[in-house]
């Protein structure tokens, strides 16, 4: 029997290689498109050395219909797994237009592609930021909605183009995962987060400080009505995270129309926690500085997963240890990242 193929849009980037490699190792073809602007053709090559299989990779951007066209008029594919999209909090909010237009509208053009070619099969990375400032925790799927910045909401847009989408033509079927703060590498440290320029994540940007690279980290505020007073978020092993894309995939098999999950631990850490667990994995000391709190920012955030345990039998299993090991594993082989 022919392997099923999936096209993995933003394939080359952070999570998007880690699934590449997750789907390949479960039998799955695999075609990426990525335009490479904060990705690299790298992660591709390392991906085909760890699995031993062939990648077909496009470099193209999700803006360009004529693109995406001839990638669907080459191929037979199955489904797709929709993750290129730009990515940055503040950047979106000085450059809404530019997010819009690639994430929105580039989703715009691969659905209307994927409808034209009879592909009605699709996997949407979306985000934790959809719920805005939640009143309760932890977080359920059925919340209300809303963003508090263009990134933010570009996703919420998404979500709601394929609802209006199945709504009008209900042999779509269509998984939005709403997932939260993915860190950690590869076990092997040949696959990792590698930020264009100064980090926005917290994980990178610790493991940057540990390594030397940057100076210190900013704690951005350490009077929240928390524990410790520092920002708690739900941190999920990228490892995990791909395996619950491959669990939503497989479930689209059993034409569900359309689910949404949260992907998550349920677990809440703060800065300071995440720093001195990774303190303690890198043996390295991590300096801090405590500055003003950002604005928009929550005191705390974590998921209630039991959705996707009960209707994907996905559940996250690699702990706060392992997540700050395979960061520094990554980091210390790849001190430069892919360049």
């Amino acid at each position: 029997m022919q392997a099923k193929q999936i096209l993995v849009t933003g394939g080359a980037g952070y999570i998007g290689s880690h699934a590449c490699l997750e789907l390949l190792e479960n039998g799955y073809d695999v075609i990426v498109i990525d335009n490479l602007c904060n990705s690299s053709f790298k992660s591709i090559k390392r991906v085909e050395k760890l699995s031993g299989k062939k990648i077909s990779f496009i470099e193209e951007n999700i803006q360009s219909k004529s693109g995406i066209k001839e990638v669907f008029n080459q191929n037979k594919i199955d489904a797709v797994i929709h993750f290129a999209g730009l990515k940055a909090v503040g950047e979106s909010v000085i450059k809404p237009i530019t997010y819009y237009q690639n994430n929105v509208a580039g989703t715009l053009n691969l659905l209307q592609i994927m409808q034209h070619n009879n592909v009605k099969n699709i996997v949407f990375s979306s985000s934790a930021t959809v719920y805005g400032q939640p009143e309760i925790l932890p977080i359920k799927e059925d919340f209300l909605t809303s963003a508090t910045n263009p990134y933010g909401r570009s996703k919420l847009y998404i979500e709601r183009m394929l609802k209006d989408m199945h709504s009008a033509d209900s042999s779509w079927n269509i998984s939005i995962l709403r997932y939260f703060n993915p860190v950690g590498a590869h076990e092997s440290g040949e696959l990792g987060e590698d930020p264009n320029d100064i980090p926005n994540n917290l994980m990178p940007y610790i493991s940057q400080v540990a390594a030397g690279k940057l100076p210190h980290l900013f704690v951005y505020g350490n009077d929240y009505a928390t524990r410790d007073g520092t920002g708690i978020r739900d941190y999920i092993h990228v490892t995990d995270l791909v395996k619950g894309h491959l669990r939503a995939l497989k479930r689209l098999e059993d034409k569900p129309g359309i689910i949404t999950h949260n992907l998550g631990t349920g677990i809440g850490i703060s800065v300071l926690e995440m720093v001195s667990a990774f303190e303690k994995e890198s043996n390295q000391k991590i300096k801090l500085k405590i500055v003003e709190r950002r604005p928009g920012d929550i005191a705390e955030c974590f998921a209630d997963p039991t959705k996707a345990e009960q209707e994907l039998g996905w559940k996250a299993e690699l702990n706060l240890e392992a997540m700050c090991k395979d960061t520094w594993r990554w980091q210390s082989k790849n001190p430069n990242g892919y360049s």
